[in-house]
């Protein structure tokens, strides 16, 4: 979040949901799109114990008035607001609240991540060692379990399948970008969004503002290669239920 924030003078009147799973580059890209002053300040704003934790003390549990923070605090001074939002949010929220008509004339962002083991991977040692962004402190050492990342790489599959289903029954066609192609071209994937704005051009990335970096090194990689020797069979289809 910048200074730039508290400058937004009324509730907004337009922005977009990122809809994702966990681990996948969300951090980054919502730093990128606030770096920008006029694409919002994406966070997961129906996480209140998150928010909470990094630094807003006195962010609310009842999902109305998370609403109202996405509204002003998300938005920018140009009317556009950001939100990130994963699927155990939306089953947390949906019983309370018709969040999707509280937050007007809302575009879709789909990020997701090829690489879905990396991606397993990287929640499983983040669960570990709550260190869910580069610049916290882990808690605790990460110890390879083959049999939680495999159950990690079936619930963001069935995150995956569950927005696929989400924007099919609803008739949505959303902006869709890769992990990958966020990391290999960030302005290109700021611009997507941009684009749903009439603002491809004028969203710019700052990069002082952003000071998160990509937590994949090493041991990922061999975390990968053990995990394939151990769970290879070509001729087992993984259930999702």
């Amino acid at each position: 979040m910048t200074d730039d924030a508290a400058t937004a003078k009324q509730p907004a009147t337009r922005g977009y949901a990122i809809c994702t799973s966990a681990r996948s580059g969300s951090n980054l890209f919502c730093q990128y799109l606030a770096s920008t002053g006029v694409l919002g300040y994406p966070l997961e704003y129906f996480n209140a114990v998150g928010r909470r934790l990094l630094g807003y003390p006195d962010f609310p549990d009842a999902p109305e008035r998370q609403v109202d923070w996405i509204l002003s605090t998300g938005a920018t001074p140009n009317g556009i607001f950001g939100l990130k939002i994963l699927p155990v949010q939306f089953d947390k929220v949906a019983p309370s609240i018709r969040w999707t008509q509280l937050l007007p004339n809302m575009q879709f962002v789909l990020l997701e991540r090829r690489d879905r083991l990396s991606q397993a991977i990287s929640a499983h040692r983040a669960e570990q060692t709550q260190q869910w962004r580069a610049g916290l402190a882990a808690q605790r050492e990460a110890t390879y379990d083959g049999g939680q990342i495999y159950e990690r790489l079936v619930a963001l599959a069935r995150d995956y399948a569950r927005w696929g289903v989400y924007f099919a029954r609803n008739g949505i066609a959303p902006t869709v970008i890769a992990y990958e192609d966020l990391v290999a071209n960030p302005q290109r994937a700021v611009d997507q969004v941009a684009r749903l704005f009439g603002l491809e051009g004028q969203a710019r990335i700052e990069h002082r503002r952003v000071d998160l970096t990509i937590q994949r090194d090493a041991t990922t990689e061999e975390w990968r290669a053990r995990f394939r020797d151990e769970y290879r069979n070509c001729d087992a289809l993984d259930p999702l239920r």
